[in-house]
């Protein structure tokens, strides 16, 4: 009964709003804490249809958006997320299996300097379209491991099914303990997005994303002129696979963000994200940047660029 008086609420706010033509609710809420702030592009890209969600089941409109994201939920590998911050999590050790990847996913911090080559796979790869749920809905929907079960029947999909193992996965990374020097949570609404950042930086913050200027095949770049450190206390958020959009967000300690200009090849110019972990510590032994860096944990800086769909919180 109350599940059904959420989805009811949920869609009247999404009717009624959709009739006037006017912002739709979880845009409200970002103008609520930022007034004097416009919505970031890469945000407002992931905001949800008030068509999309405006029909007579909620949960048949939710099903929907799973049937029209299914690119996404098929099995490539291991992701951005777990490839860059897989780390021992006491007995149980993250293995990469054929992970195939280039030289340049990770690099050392004397590489971020005008004219160096790099090779950005994740720069050119179509960025995730899934959009947010209103936070009533995402609520609404079982979002854990111990209730897969309840997920599955919800979404309609079998146990053994490719998309049933892609959202265990995000449900598993989002659950797994924080490593040493870190901070995490999963947001599985833009409001509960918003809150996180506001609840760790303040509500002096601006969120900041990969811009490229056009889509391009093109993986060889060169840094440019310009590149400038922005953050220090940053909150990093890895869009998850995911039915939805989900953000897997995350502080690590002692780890520097910055701004990187890039020229690609065919003349594409692009405004990247790169990050510099001070401290690796804490990382397992067996981590890939270390295999591919030869370096052992707590030695030196490893640095490595954000995935295109990565957004990030920062103090202004």
């Amino acid at each position: 009964m109350e599940f059904r008086f959420l989805q009811i609420i949920a869609m009247m706010l999404v009717v009624a709003v959709a009739a006037t033509h006017s912002a739709i609710p979880v845009e409200m809420y970002w103008m609520s804490v930022f007034p004097n702030t416009p919505m970031p592009k890469a945000l407002r890209n992931l905001l949800p249809s008030p068509a999309a969600l405006a029909g007579n089941h909620m949960k048949a409109a939710v099903a929907d958006m799973v049937n029209e994201n299914k690119a996404f939920l098929i099995p490539r590998g291991k992701s951005s997320y777990q490839i860059i911050y897989a780390y021992s999590n006491g007995n149980k050790e993250f293995t990469y299996g054929n992970v195939t990847t280039n030289k340049d996913v990770f690099f050392f911090e004397s590489k971020l300097h005008p004219g160096s080559k790099m090779n950005l796979k994740e720069l050119t790869g179509k960025a995730s379209r899934t959009a947010f749920l209103p936070r009533l809905v995402a609520d609404s929907i079982p979002f854990s491991t111990q209730k897969f079960a309840q997920v599955l029947h919800y979404f309609s999909l079998q146990p053994e099914s490719a998309a049933s193992k892609i959202l265990k996965q995000t449900m598993e990374d989002c659950e797994a303990p924080a490593m040493e020097g870190e901070a995490r949570y999963c947001a599985t609404s833009l409001e509960s997005f918003v809150d996180l950042g506001v609840s760790m930086l303040g509500q002096n913050i601006q969120l900041l994303s990969t811009e490229l200027e056009r889509e391009t095949q093109s993986q060889e770049f060169s840094i440019g002129e310009g590149m400038k450190m922005v953050g220090k206390s940053e909150i990093v958020c890895h869009k998850m696979s995911y039915a939805y959009a989900v953000f897997l967000c995350h502080s690590i300690d002692k780890t520097d963000l910055y701004k990187v200009p890039l020229v690609g090849e065919d003349g594409t110019r692009a405004a990247a994200l790169a990050v510099c972990h001070k401290d690796t510590s804490a990382w397992s032994p067996k981590h890939l940047a270390f295999q591919i860096l030869k370096v052992e944990p707590g030695t030196v800086p490893v640095c490595h660029f954000l995935a295109r769909d990565t957004l990030v919180w920062v103090s202004n």
